[in-house]
């Protein structure tokens, strides 16, 4: 009698790496959507920007490796880094501050590291301090929604291409016409020159929460990243810590002293705390494993991006925040390794354990 014979894994998995990675792209289609409707096709030409230099060095660097470069390109990993290294920058970048990033988020972060499930730092924010580290001044130049009653010059579809491929405004145009300062940048700024949070949000660029704009690419983040949690892409300790983390210190402070102390709201709505929660903060390979862990990991992003925000220098922080906690992964994996049944807690095996 012959019996068939199968190779582990006996159970195959309910999602491939290339189907995940599909599924957050998905998810953030509405937030991009958002996106270029209230801040025009900056996005969009950063995505293409960023994604054919990502693809580009993720085919260079399987080449070099050995492999074919299908091996990498198909898991879709190379696409998902562009779009979050995309929504990290302003719409007007040019072209080769995108392509430094998107080069060194995959050839240095992440194939310098052994590729994709090696890499110890999130590809995207790695590449996205580098250019805040090296081109400042080109990250300063976020433009106003496409609101009515804001008093801005609004950049057309080819005014806008044109900026990205040569870096030169249309004539007439200054840089001071065309861009204003996040809400989160106004708020650090009002409260460097004494001003009250009172007094910072007449700006009219701020909104209900965080900023006008914003708010509503934020809401539509989180329709997506509950997508993703009902469809189980990702877990929820991740989110959960990382909003605990952030609005906790916000509540009590601005309880303390509203004067101050922006609300909780407006740390959440102002700058990329939703998209650090749902889609940044829970890549797979460099957050922590474990239920606790994981738990641990966004708790202790979201503390680090308040405190950047409030006691450093930059308006935002999420990239540096991820960055250190991307840091303390190993130590948090060890802390909370779960117990297995029969030994003690230091490993030992206890009386009548198998």
């Amino acid at each position: 009698m012959d019996f068939e014979r199968r190779e582990a894994p006996f159970l195959a998995p309910v999602d491939s790496v290339p189907a995940v990675m599909r599924q957050v792209l998905f998810a953030l289609v509405p937030a991009a959507l958002a996106h270029v409707w209230y801040f025009g096709p900056g996005l969009v030409f950063n995505l293409l920007v960023a994604g054919l230099f990502c693809v580009g060095g993720e085919a260079l660097m399987m080449r070099a490796r050995g492999r074919h470069p299908m091996d990498g390109l198909s898991d879709l990993s190379a696409l998902v880094t562009a779009a979050l290294l995309a929504f990290a920058l302003p719409s007007l970048t040019p072209w080769w501050v995108t392509a430094t990033g998107a080069l060194f988020a995959v050839v240095v972060a992440k194939h310098l590291y052994g590729g994709l499930g090696f890499n110890i730092f999130n590809p995207a924010m790695a590449g996205y301090v580098v250019l805040l580290i090296a081109f400042p001044m080109h990250l300063n130049l976020w433009v106003a929604p496409h609101i009515g009653d804001l008093d801005y010059q609004h950049m057309t579809l080819f005014e806008t291409l044109r900026y990205t491929l040569t870096g030169r405004l249309p004539d007439m145009l200054t840089f001071d016409a065309v861009s204003r300062a996040t809400p989160l940048d106004a708020m650090k700024a009002g409260l460097n020159k004494g001003l009250t949070v009172v007094e910072i949000r007449t700006l009219p660029i701020m909104g209900d929460f965080g900023g006008r704009g914003w708010e509503w690419i934020g809401n539509y983040l989180a329709i997506g990243g509950f997508w993703l949690l009902i469809r189980r892409i990702i877990r929820w300790q991740i989110p959960v810590g990382v909003g605990l983390g952030l609005l906790v210190p916000a509540g009590i402070l601005y309880l303390v002293d509203p004067g101050s102390n922006p609300s909780p709201g407006f740390h959440l709505f102002a700058g990329s705390a939703i998209l650090c929660a749902f889609f940044i903060a829970t890549d797979p390979v460099s957050a922590a494993t474990s239920s606790r862990g994981r738990f641990l990991y966004g708790l202790g992003i979201g503390f680090l991006i308040y405190a950047i925000r409030t006691w450093g220098a930059y308006a935002d922080g999420v990239a540096f925040a991820v960055l250190l906690m991307n840091l303390a992964v190993p130590a948090i994996d060890a802390l909370t390794k779960p117990h297995i049944v029969g030994h003690y807690e230091d490993g030992r095996e206890q009386p009548g354990g198998r």
